[in-house]
């Protein structure tokens, strides 16, 4: 029997650019079936929460055109559990929004916010870590995170500084207390560093890629908006007489553009004392580029890693090849390559240059029409 105080936000708002041209405006990565699974990732993220919280309290929070596409996606999904955006912001205003709704439907609820478009290969593992941080949320006044152990100086992520000492789990936090645990106090957290720097957190042995998953019970989270961003919360806060009413939505389209672009990390997480984590046990990859869904994938003889094509390959190596419906292709002289047929664009482009794609789409869209991306 799952706890009916268990509750996720799962955040489908991105545009996924740097997958062009096959995530676009209209239809970004999280969902497509990206791994040539059979589920898009949007599905395999509610299934894989799903293993731990109730499916009715895992609530969607998406920019509302995408509405649509989750209830195709999630057909299992009522109204009530998908959250809307009327305007693009970052993480801040919509993890507030959501965490009211949730606070008024449930005072008692302990939650995770995960994003909709991640990696994770030991769905156990990753339910045991959550199950851990909800345990340690319960009974303390806490904000935590997941952190990823860094398997390289990665200049793509930002950091986590932890303390090297644990914290018991099983009372009340009123300091420091070295225990077995898996749960560490947080020092601060650090940008996306340069290499040097990188290298630097890696040899001294405290520091966590940033994830960008969190937990918290909705005490907490409410109480760190208050305290920390008076302001987002003053606005938020207006609503709630009419959150979960058939007045909600008329409050949100008057108000939700008024609120700061500010992301939650910005917003609570590095302006707050009572910050944890917990280092995953479970392979991750937040597949923020088409050389990070390379690495992932099954590579064949030639270690050309192929979604949904079939190839004929003549030296040539590394390269990320997907197609639609079987289609065949045939490559010859290309090392470390994207490859990508989507309806009306082919993109060839170095797998070097993958941070460039969103600087192409922009080009691409200026030069043929805003409709291509």
């Amino acid at each position: 029997m799952k706890n009916k105080n268990y509750y996720a936000i799962l955040m489908a708002g991105g545009v996924g650019s740097r997958f062009w041209p096959v995530s676009t405006q209209d239809f970004p990565k999280q969902f497509h079936d990206m791994l040539g699974t059979g589920d898009t990732l949007i599905q395999k993220t509610f299934h894989r929460l799903a293993k731990l919280i109730p499916e009715e309290n895992i609530f969607i929070l998406t920019n509302e055109r995408y509405n649509d596409l989750v209830f195709e996606q999630l057909p299992s999904v009522t109204k009530r559990q998908v959250v809307l955006e009327p305007a693009m912001r970052n993480t801040a205003p919509c993890i507030l929004y959501a965490s009211l709704k949730i606070q008024k439907e449930n005072p008692d609820a302990v939650m995770i916010v995960a994003p909709s478009d991640h990696w994770i290969e030991d769905e156990n593992a990753f339910s045991e870590n959550v199950q851990e941080a909800f345990n340690f949320c319960s009974q303390n006044d806490a904000l935590m995170t997941l952190g990823i152990q860094p398997t390289f100086p990665n200049t793509g992520y930002g950091y986590i500084e932890y303390e090297k000492e644990t914290i018991e789990t099983g009372e009340p936090v009123v300091s420091s207390v070295e225990v077995s645990s898996g749960v560490r106090s947080v020092n601060q957290f650090k940008e996306k560093p340069v290499y040097e720097v990188a290298k630097q957190y890696i040899e001294q042995g405290n520091f966590l890629w940033n994830a960008g998953i969190f937990m918290w019970s909705v005490k907490s989270v409410v109480k760190a908006f208050k305290n920390n961003q008076p302001e987002l919360f003053a606005l938020f806060e207006k609503g709630i007489a009419v959150y979960n009413t058939d007045l909600e939505d008329g409050f949100i389209q008057e108000n939700y553009g008024k609120a700061e672009n500010i992301s939650v990390d910005y917003a609570i997480m590095e302006k707050s004392s009572n910050v944890y984590v917990i280092a995953a046990d479970f392979d991750w990859n937040d597949l923020g580029t088409w050389g990070s869904l390379y690495d992932k994938l099954d590579k064949d003889e030639t270690k050309n890693a192929v979604v949904n094509a079939r190839t004929l390959t003549e030296d040539a190596s590394g390269n990320m090849i997907r197609t639609k419906n079987d289609k065949i292709v045939v490559v010859d002289g290309l090392q470390d390559y994207i490859i990508v047929d989507k309806d009306e664009v082919l993109l060839i482009f170095p797998k070097t240059k993958e941070q460039d794609i969103k600087k192409v789409l922009q080009n691409v869209k200026d030069k043929f029409g805003e409709h291509y991306g």
